[in-house]
């Protein structure tokens, strides 16, 4: 009788449809996969307008200047934004400087398009995941609020949020998408103090002991090397000494104190793209398989677990 349970845990896709796809074929392209788990960040950062010239040919700007003249063009360029992590818009000039004067007109419109690619994407997953795979999906800082109610409703998928989940039998699993005080002051920030007092509320609402818990927290413990991050200005640029970039750990002292104190089997990081790996925090080994959305690479870790140990984990990436 086969007692392993295989994990498949990747985070911070960040809108790419590419990475999100990857992830659902993830089930079956890597034998025996029984759980996967997105660990937050799903959608994307911004909107590209292609915007519809007076002699019926299109314009768009992303990375490079587009001029398109056929249907088909559009919809090509449509789907690299997609995939890359960027949500298409089609509009007019008229569109464009309305939206551009309107800061409430285009924050709705932002919210739109992310819950309609939030829906479609979750309608892709009982085509492309056995229905024995397990599926958790959770937001992360960088989320809207609105994607909770997507994510809650859908029948293929677990949101593990405020809450125990089961793993598996052996295994259950908490998770929180909030993060310590970061310069982009995203939508699910707070100070050490309230991020201590999340994680401690999620640590008392496990029943048995914490040995053969899995941590969800999207912030990387603090000083672990899976939040070495670039040093910002006062304009949010990179700060060089000497031609050099001033790396610096930004992740959270909350996180360290509580999976130092409370000792669970492993932590799933993510939010520091940059910073892939593993550390341990006493006995706990602590992961973050960073990000490559905007090249559409699926960057992950796989484990395995027993029934009073982990196995092995290593990092895949494509």
């Amino acid at each position: 009788m086969n007692n392993t349970t295989r994990i498949l845990y990747v985070t911070d896709v960040h809108g790419s449809e590419q990475c999100w796809r990857k992830f659902l074929k993830a089930s079956t392209f890597y034998k025996n996969v029984d759980v996967l788990i997105l660990g937050g960040d799903l959608t994307g950062k911004i909107i590209v307008p292609i915007i519809e010239q007076p002699d019926g040919s299109w314009f768009a700007s992303y990375n490079k200047d587009y001029r398109l003249k056929k249907e088909e063009e559009v919809k090509d360029l449509e789907r690299i934004l997609r995939f890359s992590g960027a949500y298409p818009f089609r509009c007019t000039p008229e569109d464009t400087e309305e939206l551009e004067n309107d800061e409430k007109k285009l924050n709705k419109l932002f919210e739109k398009l992310i819950v309609e690619n939030i829906e479609y994407w979750v309608s892709l997953v009982p085509d492309r995941v056995p229905e024995d795979v397990k599926i958790f999906v959770s937001p992360g800082n960088d989320d809207s609020l609105l994607v909770d109610d997507v994510l809650k409703k859908d029948p293929y998928i677990t949101y593990p949020l405020d809450k125990v989940v089961q793993v598996d039998k052996h295994h259950e699993m908490i998770s929180l998408e909030w993060v310590n005080p970061s310069p982009w002051n995203s939508p699910r920030e707070c100070v050490e103090e309230e991020l201590r007092k999340k994680i401690d509320e999620l640590f008392t609402m496990v029943d048995g002991g914490y040995e053969n818990l899995i941590c969800n927290l999207h912030a990387p413990p603090l000083g672990s090397g899976l939040d070495s991050a670039p040093r910002l200005d006062e304009n949010l640029r990179p700060k060089f000494v000497l031609g050099h970039i001033v790396i610096e750990p930004v992740g959270s002292k909350a996180v360290r104190d509580a999976i130092g104190e409370y000792q669970p089997k492993m932590g799933l990081h993510g939010h520091i793209h940059e910073s892939a790996g593993t550390h341990k925090v006493g006995r706990t080994v602590c992961i973050n398989p960073g990000s490559e959305y905007g090249e559409g690479i699926l960057r992950g870790y796989l484990i395995d677990l027993e029934p009073n140990k982990i196995t092995r984990y290593w990092g895949v990436r494509g």
